[in-house]
């Protein structure tokens, strides 16, 4: 079993400004519960509840939120409110947080390369909180489901979804064979490729599990698309090494990096989950 999942979360959310001057992305809402709480559950129901947490300036509303509050719990404590924290509460008593700081915005093949001295030389997997996604059966979320297929070919696994072509230049898009349904050998990826030239349709989302040798690969990598050092420039080096697999998953993701994405999230959140109580 994997137990590590790392979770960068150190970047500014620019989209997303004037709010993230002052809250972290990671911390913003769907409804009533924080992005980041999401992914730390995806996390914890997979298995993997030693979490690593990659922060920058400003962030310490994160650490916050999975630490006790004497105060607030002490305000709620015997009224109707107080079942509102039970789901954070299981968490900080399941979990395990760690954290540590990426010192510059170097992309985020840097800012998992700084979660290094948190995870150590084992596989681990690795949430980008604000994909946010939502599996096809309830308790089978989409770390889950790739945790079910390191099992059983133990390399690199990037979770992956079909895009429209005139959007395939905002994402990692990879090109392969389907050797299972919805399971690809990857043949090559490229990050952001120029609109037009995209190999596939076939994009990455914030889902990986990465095997320990990433952390290598990540020291020796070149600054690419934007100037920024690209996780997905280290993973296509693992292609020719110990293989690396792409899973289309079964189930939903919100992008809750763009702000359309994220009134989508908290619209379908509110009516699926909330609406009813």
């Amino acid at each position: 079993m994997i137990k590590k999942c790392l979770f960068p979360a150190a970047g500014y959310g620019t989209r997303f400004l004037p709010v993230t001057k002052s809250i972290p992305k990671e911390m913003l809402p769907i409804v009533n519960k924080p992005l980041i709480q999401y992914g730390v559950e995806e996390a914890a129901n997979a298995g993997m509840t030693d979490i690593a947490i990659v922060t920058g300036r400003g962030k310490h509303a994160i650490e916050d939120l999975f630490d006790n509050n004497q105060i607030i719990e002490e305000a709620v404590a015997g009224s109707d409110k107080e079942a509102l924290l039970e789901e954070t509460n299981t968490l900080m008593q399941t979990c395990t947080f760690s954290y540590t700081r990426q010192k510059q915005m170097k992309g985020l093949g840097d800012a998992i390369l700084s979660g290094e001295p948190l995870v150590g030389n084992v596989p681990f997997g690795v949430v980008l909180a604000d994909d946010l996604c939502v599996g096809q059966q309830q308790h089978h979320g989409v770390l889950a489901q790739m945790l079910e297929i390191y099992e059983k070919h133990r390399c690199s696994v990037v979770a992956i979804e079909e895009v429209p072509e005139q959007e395939t230049h905002k994402y990692g898009v990879i090109s392969g064979k389907e050797i299972e349904p919805g399971l690809y050998q990857v043949e090559d990826m490229v990050e952001k490729p120029p609109q037009g030239t995209a190999p596939s349709n076939l994009a990455i989302i914030g889902r990986y599990i990465l095997t320990p040798d990433i952390f290598d690969l990540l020291r020796t990598t070149e600054p690419g698309s934007g100037d920024e050092i690209q996780i997905t420039d280290a993973i296509k080096r693992q292609i020719g090494e110990g293989g690396v697999l792409a899973y289309k998953f079964l189930g939903r993701r919100f992008d809750c990096g763009s702000i359309h994405g994220f009134v989508e999230a908290t619209s379908y959140f509110y009516e699926h989950y909330f609406r009813k109580e």
